[in-house]
């Protein structure tokens, strides 16, 4: 069995938090602590444990167990800032958990499911999530939009530039890769 990727720390867009990435839980919990999703079975073993503080005058400290997705190098694992300073983005083993900071019980977990790449369109505010067969992007309010169907196993993102994403996505029909172009606005197909 292959080991998760190491866990990283991105931060690309400004935010009101400070995290730390735990080798294990601790053995005296805080008083607060969040396990995502709340249904999860077995969370522990291989659990991502982030020790959150936000920066808000009241908020308090909280660990965040973040259920482990596919224990495999291919996924990542790690933390990015996010275009609302006040939510923080944990992946573990390809699960993805939007977590508000500032009332850490308000969570989403992404449908995408595994995200295969975590990246950032810093001029348009968005993070993006890459899968097998779409893109979802994530903006200051949330969701801002997922892409259709764009590979049949295997999106690749070769360029961001000037509002448009480019990519490669393999089609099951003719057996090779196709290009495709979204406006990073809206998610849609551009020429």
């Amino acid at each position: 069995m292959s080991a998760v990727t190491a866990p990283a720390i991105h931060l690309i867009f400004s935010h009101r938090w400070q995290a730390d990435i735990l080798p294990a839980r601790p053995v005296i919990l805080p008083m607060r602590h969040f396990v995502y999703p709340h249904q999860a079975e077995e969370v522990e073993r291989g659990a991502l444990e982030v020790l959150i503080r936000p920066s808000a005058e009241d908020g308090q400290p909280f660990l965040a167990t973040c259920a482990l997705g596919f224990r495999d190098p291919a996924v990542p694992t790690g933390l990015w800032s996010c275009p609302n300073p006040e939510e923080i983005c944990a992946v573990s083993g390809g699960y993805a958990y939007m977590i508000d900071t500032a009332a850490p019980e308000r969570f989403t977990m992404l449908p995408c499911r595994p995200v295969l790449e975590v990246r950032a369109a810093i001029a348009e505010n968005l993070l993006l999530f890459v899968g097998h067969l779409a893109i979802l992007a994530w903006g200051r309010d949330g969701d801002a939009w997922q892409s259709e169907r764009l590979s049949s196993e295997g999106v690749t993102i070769t360029a961001i530039d000037g509002g448009v994403l480019r990519g490669l996505g393999w089609d099951l029909r003719t057996d090779k890769e196709t290009n495709f172009a979204l406006d990073l606005r809206t998610g849609l197909r551009v020429p």
